[in-house]
């Protein structure tokens, strides 16, 4: 298996990508540290140096709205569950007023799926003509169809996708690996956030479950695509991992850090020394994958 993994090396560090076959060893093999080299080499030869970091405000414009965290964020994120489409775009305008200048992202494609107003392509046009930017999430284990569902995003004039996945598979997440290629091929998918947003207490994720995706993710997606871990969901050190692992993008940085500790400890500089301690170089983006103007924390 050396020589196998020797020949892969070489290989993405040319450009090159593995083969579904090759991708299924390279997920059977218990050589995590070998996956994690093989990942991070691809990722370098595809994404360069550089790791990006999103600063997300969540609002409930039902429950008001912080203009501070609007002001310093990328992304303004609307909570809650999908509301309906008239409610939808009732909340989507409180939200502009205030988020002048910033990606507007909210609820899950899923759900919009799921309420049955009608035809995809035509509900998410009107809640785009209403404010929205981006579908918040693109669960590809609850879509009936990935590919169709990216296609409809498409139709509808969204151009920065975001592909994620609920929970976590069986046994075996090379399904869902397949599922996010299905999703990558079917539009302008930005990133992938390949781990699950839903955390079972019952059935935690392992930090060796979790890092072996971000590497499978990498190896699996074109070098347009970012590989994406959830600060706030998996912490600095799991995020920290895995950088190393493939992983070239933070999301959902809080906008607004008080530093109750000091700014030695404020939460923006953790988020930038942990990417350069693991031998990155951090830059600020906006909610588009634009890089911000200021790299100032």
């Amino acid at each position: 298996m050396a020589a196998q993994w020797e020949t892969w090396t070489a290989r993405v560090a040319a450009g090159g990508t593995l083969t579904n076959e090759e991708l299924q060893l390279a997920a059977a093999s218990p050589e995590i540290l070998a996956l994690g080299m093989l990942a991070d080499t691809a990722r370098r030869a595809q994404r360069g140096r550089v790791v990006t970091y999103l600063r997300v405000a969540s609002v409930d414009p039902d429950q008001g709205i912080d203009a501070a965290a609007v002001a310093a964020a990328g992304e303004v994120r609307v909570t809650g569950a999908y509301p309906g489409r008239e409610a939808a775009e009732a909340q989507l305008a409180r939200v502009r007023r205030e988020a002048v200048g910033r990606m507007v992202t909210a609820w899950s494609l899923a759900d919009i799926e799921a309420a049955g107003e009608g035809a995809l392509p035509g509900v998410l046009a009107r809640l785009r003509a209403a404010g929205l930017d981006g579908v918040a999430e693109v669960p590809v284990d609850r879509l009936k169809s990935p590919g169709a569902a990216v296609a409809a995003l498409v139709e509808a004039g969204f151009l920065a996708i975001r592909v994620t996945v609920e929970k976590a598979g069986g046994e075996s997440r090379l399904p869902l690996l397949e599922a996010l290629q299905a999703a990558a091929a079917a539009g302008p998918v930005t990133a992938v956030h390949p781990l699950p947003l839903v955390l079972n207490p019952f059935r935690p994720t392992t930090g060796y479950e979790d890092v072996r995706t971000i590497a499978l993710a990498r190896l699996a997606m074109p070098a347009s695509v970012a590989v994406q871990v959830d600060w706030p969901r998996y912490g600095p050190k799991l995020a920290q991992v895995a950088l190393t692992f493939g992983a070239d993008d933070i999301y959902g940085v809080p906008a607004v850090d008080a530093a109750p500790d000091g700014p030695r400890r404020g939460l923006l500089l953790e988020v930038r020394r942990n990417i350069e301690a693991a031998g990155f170089e951090a830059v600020e983006r906006d909610g588009s994958f634009a890089r911000s103007a200021s790299q100032a924390v």
